[in-house]
């Protein structure tokens, strides 16, 4: 297994079995009962018993993984519902200020608040950032910032010497979807804390319908 580095704290440890299997799959993604059973050191029969009780109250679904002449497997992941147990945070509340905001001020009043958020952020992260001169521990601060936040972060190593920011959650995600301009915000600020011979690019992205957002990070010229 690809170790991660940098101890980053997502969010408090699930505390019931049932929010351990749905922590499992809305940050490692879909997976077979004998994978959660592996990773969360328990039998698979009781796994097997808790993602039926999880397909009961629509938490998750499971797709028939045909392989060969073996038998399919059961590969489960999170139902839209599930996902909900995760939630955007002041859902409700952001939309109707958005709507609000481009009702009273127009697009170019979005944008200008938008803009303010993004200077707000850059500040605070290049504070945190800053004392670090490898990128290595610049990219493993910034995810500690974004674990904090709700974006559930994390960072892997890739062979090729890059690294990849993962964020299993996005705790703004209505905000996003009703103004992607967020999203744009935010990958600027991620270009600016981590220097300018830095290079990144957003690989996933979860308005694009993938289940997290991960960016490429890797030395550019002159680092």
């Amino acid at each position: 297994m690809t170790r991660l580095i940098a101890p980053v704290q997502a969010e408090a440890a699930p505390e019931t079995a049932d929010d351990r299997i749905l922590f499992a799959l809305k940050t490692k993604g879909a997976m077979t009962a004998q994978r959660l059973a592996h990773r969360l050191n328990i039998s698979t029969v009781a796994v097997r018993k808790q993602l039926s009780r999880l397909e009961e109250s629509d938490l998750v679904q499971f797709q028939e993984d045909v392989r060969g002449r073996g038998r399919p497997e059961r590969v489960w992941r999170l139902t839209p519902k599930g996902h909900g147990r995760f939630p955007d945070s002041h859902s409700d509340l952001t939309l109707e200020l958005i709507n609000s905001i481009r009702r009273v001020f127009g697009d170019h009043g979005l944008d200008r608040l938008i803009g303010e958020r993004e200077q707000t952020m850059r500040l605070s992260y290049e504070t945190a950032v800053r004392e670090h001169s490898d990128l290595a521990e610049r990219v493993a601060a910034l995810a500690r910032i974004r674990a904090r936040e709700g974006y559930m972060a994390e960072v892997e190593p890739l062979d090729d010497g890059a690294y990849l920011l993962i964020e299993n959650h996005c705790p703004i995600c209505a905000a996003a979807t009703a103004c992607q301009g967020f999203c744009r915000s935010e990958l600027n600020v991620f270009k600016t804390v981590l220097g300018p011979h830095t290079r990144i690019e957003r690989t996933d992205h979860i308005l694009a319908g993938a289940r997290r957002c991960a960016y490429r990070i890797e030395r550019g010229s002159g680092d």
